[in-house]
């Protein structure tokens, strides 16, 4: 660009100097028709490449420096250019009806579908390792600390009755209530199976029968001792029944004191919203649990373990990390190559969120342009628009001479006419 412009103004000179030439040229000869046209065609020329040169000279800056009104244009109008430019782009090129018209001609579903059939799975688990692997070194070492803190706080102002009844209701209509139940009693089902478990059951009913014994009077006493020694009070005979008991609970969905522990959980997301003592009740067990040294060393222990967990898994030679989050984005990316369906919807989303950006940050837009425009100085303006506009300026020059000095022959060629007559 610097090396053609020198050149462009090089050849509209040259067309001046050509035109002020040929002029001089025929000046011996304007008594003649043919002498006299020449010279007009000539000092047309010469007018309208001068007029067209102080024209374009007046754009950025004063004609052989003399501050002649309206001239240096640009270096005068700067701030004003910038202001309008940003008016410009923001009014009437980023508008919600340009960006909505010029995005619907993108067709993103099939650029999407595209994009996840070149990506390997391979490359998938590599970038997700990458990821993965940066994201735990920034990971500072007092992290847990801080997420317990943290945890400590969030529970601590968040009001636990509202949560507990929405989790409640979403439980009952999912019945993840029902799979919970099932799932603790099975628990204690297993638990019952081992010998060990059993035994130490056996021993707390033996504890709490003694305790209840030495509590109440001689006589109910006696009969509890005589009742044990005909083997009516069996401790595993009363552990076998719990197993049975725990195990129908389980398994059948209508037994009765299952479908009354139902009915009262039912009850709760109610009671938890309407009844003040209650929530007071939910909230002073959370204060005292979040205050409590053990819940405290209990969420820093949980943090300090999922880090170290995460740290370790991490450095394996076969992340399950990595790997479970591989596979979830294998599977998304075999279903927007194959569903055509989701493929739409992707299309829609991206589209709607463009608009959205547009309609949102479109004064930011131009304001921004607005800025670097007016970061550009007064010179930094001239340069600009010199750059990208210079040599058809230049070309301005070129044909104001040839059009001037055409002109200028025709209005020439038309006064012999005239005075033949």
């Amino acid at each position: 660009m610097n090396i053609r412009r020198p050149r462009q103004r090089r050849l509209a000179l040259t067309v001046l100097l050509a035109a002020v030439a040929l002029a001089v040229s025929a000046f011996p000869f304007r008594a003649t028709w043919w002498g006299g046209w020449i010279l007009a065609i000539a000092e047309a020329g010469i007018v309208g490449g001068l007029a067209d040169w102080f024209a374009v000279t007046a754009l950025f800056r004063h004609p052989l420096g003399i501050p002649i009104p309206h001239t240096a244009l640009i270096p005068a109008n700067w701030e004003l250019m910038a202001a309008r430019v940003g008016t410009m782009v923001g009014d009437r090129v980023l508008t919600t009806e340009y960006v909505t018209r010029e995005i619907a001609r993108v067709d993103v579903a099939q650029l999407i579908a595209r994009c996840a059939l070149a990506i390997e799975p391979s490359t998938v688990e590599s970038m997700v390792h990458v990821v993965v692997r940066w994201a735990a070194d920034q990971v500072p070492p007092q992290a847990a600390d801080d997420l317990a803190t943290w945890l400590r706080r969030l529970v601590a102002r968040t009001p636990v009755a509202p949560v507990l009844a929405e989790v409640l209701e979403v439980a009952q209509r999912h019945g993840w209530d029902q799979r919970v139940i099932e799932a603790l009693t099975g628990i204690a089902v297993d638990a019952l199976d081992h010998p060990q478990v059993r035994e130490g059951v056996a021993e707390l009913i033996r504890d709490v029968l003694g305790t209840y014994r030495e509590r109440m009077g001689v006589y109910p006493g006696w009969l509890i001792g005589v009742a044990k020694v005909f083997g009516l009070i069996d401790h595993d005979r009363l552990v076998a029944a719990l197993h049975a008991a725990l195990k129908k609970f389980a398994d059948d969905p209508d037994d009765p004191l299952r479908r009354q522990l139902s009915r009262m959980i039912a009850t709760w997301p109610a009671r938890l919203r309407d009844e003040p003592d209650v929530a007071a009740r939910i909230e002073a067990v959370k204060a005292e649990l979040v205050d409590s040294p053990m819940m405290t060393k209990l969420l820093g222990d949980v943090a300090t373990g999922l880090h170290a967990s995460l740290i370790a898994d991490l450095t394996a030679a076969r992340s399950e990390l990595v790997l479970w989050i591989s596979a979830q984005l294998e599977r998304a990316r075999h279903a927007v190559a194959s569903d055509s369906d989701l493929q739409q919807a992707l299309d829609r989303w991206f589209k709607a969120q463009a608009v959205t950006l547009v309609e949102r940050y479109q004064d930011r837009v131009a304001a921004f342009i607005e800025r670097g425009v007016h970061a550009l100085g007064p010179e930094g303006a001239v340069r600009l628009v010199e750059e990208h506009a210079g040599d058809d300026l230049q070309y301005i020059r070129v044909n104001g001479t040839v059009v001037g000095g055409l002109a200028g022959g025709a209005i020439y060629g038309i006064h012999l006419l005239l005075r033949s007559w």
